[in-house]
């Protein structure tokens, strides 16, 4: 058994090598440009919107009170005539992701900190351990970084591709991760 605090360094370095690669991913190579679409006449609509000044949530419309009603006609015909949508309102102002960017790295931590904790009950320390450790780390990481998002395209009709893209995003960080460990792992 090897204790997460003795893991400290892949655990920092392996936020970092998935912090660069996800920052070459989104601003150099831009396959995820196409994540989102660009609504038709956007201005008309984000002036219509701003009447309302909608404070920032995720919305979904027509919106149920219950599941009881979900099944009343005059729901199903809202449905039927939509437009349906869901939506996430956000605070309105300059872009700046200062406090996204900084949330992002310590999420890679955390994913690192798992990665730590699996890894180091189930591999001792030894130098001929890198397979072994490789395998319980990029495992560990690759739930941490793509499961969760499957949800978001069952649930609330995420987009498969960019799903499958942010999946292989995290087939990426997970490699990352767990070469990082088979390194950096204690003898």
């Amino acid at each position: 058994m090897v204790s997460i605090i003795s893991l400290w360094l892949p655990i920092l370095v392996s936020a970092v090598f998935v912090f660069i690669a996800s920052a070459v991913i989104h601003m150099v190579l831009g396959y995820h440009a196409s994540d989102m679409q660009k609504l038709p006449e956007e201005d008309k609509i984000m002036e219509f919107l701003r009447r309302y000044n909608i404070p920032p949530g995720d919305y979904s419309m027509p919106r149920a009170s219950s599941m009881k009603e979900m099944g009343t006609p005059g729901f199903i015909e809202k449905m039927k005539k939509g437009p349906v949508a869901m939506m996430t309102f956000v605070k309105s102002g300059p872009p700046s992701m200062n406090k996204e960017l900084a949330l992002w790295f310590v999420y890679c931590l955390v994913v690192g900190i798992f990665a730590a904790y699996i890894a180091g009950r189930a591999v001792g320390p030894g130098a001929h351990q890198y397979l072994e450790v490789f395998r319980f780390a990029g495992c560990t990481a690759f739930v941490g970084y793509t499961l969760a998002q499957w949800q978001e395209t069952i649930w609330y009709k995420r987009n498969v591709m960019t799903t499958l893209k942010s999946t292989f995003d995290g087939l990426i960080y997970a490699l990352l991760t767990a070469g990082t460990f088979g390194w950096l792992w204690p003898v």
